[in-house]
């Protein structure tokens, strides 16, 4: 029961354990020392730089160097950049100098070097001048073309650098229609559409109107409707007509119903198309609750039924009440999740079949997840947490706090340097064994590192240590502004779990930031006076705030927290949309959310919401009030 929400991420130990650490009084004057050698290194004055070098006993005596390295590759430093290279290979310390070295030869046109210290990369500048390189020096022109030809195909531009091998390669013979048209698929239907016009002159002068067509497919879908704009109905046509038809189901789905009656008639499409299409309208049709849904649910070939087309089969079964239609499509299904085993359940009881559907919610009842905490409020049992608790030798502990990513994760988090703190914490859990990841994820979670501790949890699949994946982070806090805005305390901990795994720095494309993700506009909202980023990367602004916006949503839903927590994801007036007018059991309602993100949403914090109330010794089960709520505008 995890599930990691994409978001970009930028201290007490145990009193019996020796971590490699300073005194409290030491701390910022060893800091301090670090600061000032890499200012030193910084400044370009290598005799400085040494002899402050020699001076440091600190465990980022390491980012001095690379300081100066990065800063300053120059030819006469290459003895200390190939045994710093040597030394911190694998590391995140050693990255940062190769690049800059690499950049400083192919600077300096040192072919040969640039060769021998090229490590791949996706860096497609550095990918590019070393293929450069190694054609001019003799190496098999077909070896190095294919991979040219690799750079080449991808949906959007690449780098200047790789303009003089793509020239080569061109000259060649190796950029042919084909290719061209490959390349031109992939910007238009997932990179960059900016790229067409460029391709378009590629192409032979009879294909121009081609590109010119996936271009205004790109930026009007509605553009597939008009059958006038296919004058030939060959191969190429038919790709952009498919690519455009299924980009209008979903801004206009009964637009998209008329157009695919009449391409039908007017493309012969391959059976791939074809079912393609299917697919895509009948995920369209049934997310937007369309009367045609169950149609085209029903064309989809069952080798196509996905675990996302299941979900929406399951949904507009749920829409019509189709108890037989659940039962007869799940039964005898393998690998079912959750989810359906629990609606199969219900379907069976909604047939007169209690022994069947108590069977099976009995099963799903041990499982600490939405659907085992639901069936086990429908047979009135206890909820399971699957409890184990964290067990790990001292003496291990003690060994991982030594190891020298551990110790610099350590220092730079010190100093506030939380990217390159994650890096070392990274390259820690990816060197070390099991045992020592869950060691490291011990010392992790007593210095408050929760965001990685708990997605190395997940990586570990260790999901039932429950004191590291759902830790009482910042408390103190929590406590008093959910007491402050009369919320439960368990919500605003489930909502913190869900949206940033207690990241105080986290922020997300959207523009959310902190541990609740608060948008700088509902922060504005809430306070009532402009609020700053670094306020919101405040733990105690944004706990104080964000609680007061989850009190505020919840009177806004008139007390409901189910609507209230998918409000705090999609938005309370996309949520009004999606009442219904007539009354309807909240598991139906929350099954029927038509983003997967929010239903997804709701059910993971309900769900972290009863492992907290559980854990904090409340014996009850808070979905108990889920099986007689009922959801209407």
């Amino acid at each position: 029961m995890i599930m990691l929400k994409k978001l970009f991420i930028a201290a007490a130990l145990f009193s019996s354990i020796s971590i490699a650490s300073f005194s409290a009084n030491a701390i910022s004057v060893e800091h301090k020392k670090f600061l000032s050698a890499e200012k030193i290194a910084l400044s370009g004055n290598k005799k400085r730089y040494k002899k402050a070098l020699e001076k440091l006993n600190h465990p980022l005596k390491p980012y001095v160097k690379m300081a100066y390295l990065k800063k300053y590759p120059y030819l006469s430093n290459e003895a200390d950049i190939k045994d710093f290279l040597r030394i911190y290979q694998g590391t995140p310390l050693e990255w940062p100098v190769r690049k800059a070295w690499l950049k400083k030869l192919s600077k300096r046109n040192k072919k040969a070097l640039f060769i021998k210290y090229f490590k791949p990369t996706k860096n497609a500048a550095l990918t590019c001048t070393h293929l450069n390189y190694q054609l001019q020096l003799g190496a098999p022109e077909s070896a190095i073309m294919q991979q040219v030809t690799d750079l080449w195909l991808v949906g959007k531009s690449q780098p200047k650098e790789c303009n003089a091998i793509f020239k080569k390669w061109r000259k060649q013979g190796y950029m042919t229609p084909e290719r061209i048209w490959h390349r031109l698929t992939l910007a238009a239907q997932k990179g960059k559409h900016t790229l067409i016009p460029y391709l378009k002159l590629q192409l032979p002068k009879e294909d121009h109107y081609l590109a010119d067509l996936y271009y205004k497919m790109r930026k009007d879908p509605s553009a597939s409707a008009g059958l006038y704009r296919f004058k030939k109905a060959n191969q190429k046509e038919s790709e952009i007509a498919i690519y455009g038809i299924k980009r209008l189901i979903w801004r206009d789905e009964n637009l998209a119903l008329r157009a695919w009656r009449k391409l039908e008639v007017k493309f012969n499409f391959t059976k791939e198309q074809k079912e393609s299409a299917y697919y895509t309208f009948a995920l369209a049709l049934a997310s937007k609750k369309h009367k045609e849904a169950k149609f085209w649910l029903n064309k989809v070939p069952h080798k196509n039924h996905d675990k996302k087309l299941m979900q929406w089969q399951l949904a507009n079964m749920l829409q019509s009440s189709d108890w037989p239609g659940i039962i007869a499509y799940f039964t005898g299904k393998e690998n079912l999740s959750n989810g359906q085993k629990y609606w199969l359940a219900f379907s069976y009881q909604e047939q007169g079949k209690k022994l069947k559907a108590d069977e099976m919610w009995l099963s799903l009842a041990q499982k600490r997840n939405y659907y085992g905490f639901m069936s086990a409020a429908r047979l009135n049992l206890p909820v399971q947490l699957e409890y184990q608790k964290t067990l790990i030798d001292k003496k291990l502990i003690e060994k991982v706090s030594q190891a020298p990513g551990f110790v610099r994760a350590k220092a730079l988090s010190e100093i506030n340097r939380t990217t390159s703190s994650r890096r070392e914490w990274n390259y820690l859990i990816n060197t070390s064994s099991k045992d020592e990841k869950l060691a490291a994820a011990q010392l992790g979670s007593k210095l408050n590192w929760h965001d990685r501790v708990i997605v190395t949890m997940a990586q570990l699949e260790l999901f039932n240590y429950l004191d590291l994946r759902f830790p009482e982070a910042f408390d103190v806090l929590y406590k008093k502004y959910s007491q402050r805005s009369k919320i439960d305390l368990t919500w605003s901990y489930a909502i913190s779990r869900r949206e940033s795994s207690f990241a105080p720095d986290a922020y997300s494309g959207a523009g959310a930031l902190g541990l609740m993700q608060l948008l700088p506009s509902t922060a504005r909202y809430i306070s009532k006076a402009k609020v700053s980023r670094k306020k919101l990367f405040d733990p105690k602004t944004n706990i104080k705030l964000g609680s007061a916006y989850l009190s505020y949503l919840k009177r806004k839903n008139h007390g409901n927290e189910i609507l209230a927590t998918a409000s705090y994801n999609a938005g309370y007036h996309r949520v009004s949309k999606w009442l219904p007018k007539k009354a309807m059991p909240v598991d139906l309602w929350i099954e029927s959310i038509p983003y997967r993100e929010t239903r997804d949403y709701v059910k993971n914090v309900f769900a972290y919401r009863q492992v907290y109330h559980t854990r904090m010794g409340k014996v009850d089960n808070l979905f108990d009030d889920l099986l007689t709520m009922k959801i209407q505008k």
